[in-house]
Parts: structure tokens; C-alpha cells; sequence
């Protein structure tokens, strides 16, 4: 089977999982502990979205890796205190070897930050706000999409709202990570399931 045609396969548990969560402990733990749980608060909403926007170009598993450090350096994403750093914040996390040291997205989530705490109705609303009214649950890995014209409306509405970093693909990332739509192949264990394990 290619990994196109990856359905949920069975883990070191027998428990039947998505199949990218198998190559790796750190994915593993993610995916059982946290993928695809509902967010409501704005803080943890905030920390996702900045995630998924770190994330591109780059492996999920490199942004799980760097998870601990991103958090020290960026004061556990807490928007109140992102929004206040400024050039030298910059300068010193761009030096800082245990970050992903891209000027665009530190300054992009510096600028998120400023964002969201500007937003009415608060950003963990905002997000939910898109969710679809409908979502077939996926069999294969090629059933699901990168973006939806949802994910593309909810990047337009980040944007227009002063968010940077936010395409309609990082926005569907933050959509599937928050359980505003849920992605877990059918078969994997943790289908339907919005409470942790």
C-alpha cells in the first residue's frame, strides 16, 4: 500500500491509528494526546495557530521537537505577552539555536499576537466560527484535503483581522489540530473522540 492509500494502521498497542502518527514516539503522543481535540481557549488557539504557521516548509515532527523551547522563547503563548516584544525580542530569538529561526514567522507571530488580542468575540470564536457544516470522515489519506473553501474564509477573515503567516493551508492545519474539523481517518481509535484519552 503507498502512503497515498494509508488507512489507520495498528500501533505498538494494537490500537488502529492514522498512519503518520506511527513513525516516531513524539507523533505517536501527539496524535493520541492532542490532534484534533476541540480548543477553547484563546491562548491555546493562539499557540496552535502559531504552530502550524512554524511549521511550514518544514516536518511536523520538527515543530513537535522545538515545541518546548518555542513555548520558553515566546513566553508560553500567551498573546498579552508576545504582543508587547519588539525589535530586540526579535534579534535574540533569531539567535537562539533551539527556535525555528525565520524572521517571517517570529515577527509573524509577534504581529498575530497584537491580532488576536484585538479580535471581538476572541480568537478560539473566530476559528470556530468555520467549521463546516458538513465533513466526511476520511478512509484514506488522499480523502483528505489540504484546504477547504472554509480553511481559505477563515485565513481571509485572520488576515483581514491583521494576522500574517495564514494561508488557507496553515488555517486548515489550526482547523484539524483544534477539532474544529476532525481528521482522524476512520478506523483510528481516536475518531469522534473529543476528550483526551
Amino acid at each position: 500500500m503507498s502512503v497515498d492509500e494509508a488507512t489507520a494502521r495498528p500501533g505498538p498497542d494494537g490500537r488502529r491509528r492514522c498512519h503518520w502518527a506511527l513513525g516516531d514516539e513524539a507523533l505517536l503522543h501527539y496524535h493520541d494526546t492532542e490532534w484534533g481535540l476541540e480548543i477553547t481557549g484563546d491562548g491555546a488557539m493562539f499557540e496552535r495557530i502559531c504552530l502550524e504557521g512554524f511549521q511550514a516548509g518544514l516536518s511536523w515532527l520538527t515543530v513537535l521537537r522545538k515545541r518546548p523551547a518555542l513555548r520558553e522563547a515566546f513566553a508560553g503563548f500567551a498573546p498579552e505577552a508576545v504582543a508587547d516584544f519588539g525589535a530586540a525580542d526579535v534579534e535574540r530569538l533569531l539567535g537562539d539555536a533551539r527556535l525555528i529561526r525565520s524572521r517571517a514567522k517570529i515577527e509573524a507571530v509577534i504581529r498575530n499576537a497584537r491580532a488576536a488580542l484585538e479580535l471581538p468575540g476572541g480568537l478560539a470564536a473566530l476559528v470556530r466560527g468555520y467549521a463546516p457544516e458538513r465533513h466526511p470522515a476520511p478512509e484514506r489519506v488522499t480523502d483528505v484535503p489540504a484546504s477547504t473553501p472554509e480553511s481559505a474564509a477563515l485565513a481571509k477573515a485572520l488576515k483581514r483581522h491583521g494576522f500574517s503567516f495564514v494561508g488557507p493551508t496553515t488555517a486548515y492545519a489550526a482547523m484539524q489540530a483544534t477539532g474544529v474539523v476532525d481528521d482522524h481517518l476512520t478506523g483510528c481509535f481516536r475518531r469522534g473522540r473529543s476528550a483526551r484519552p
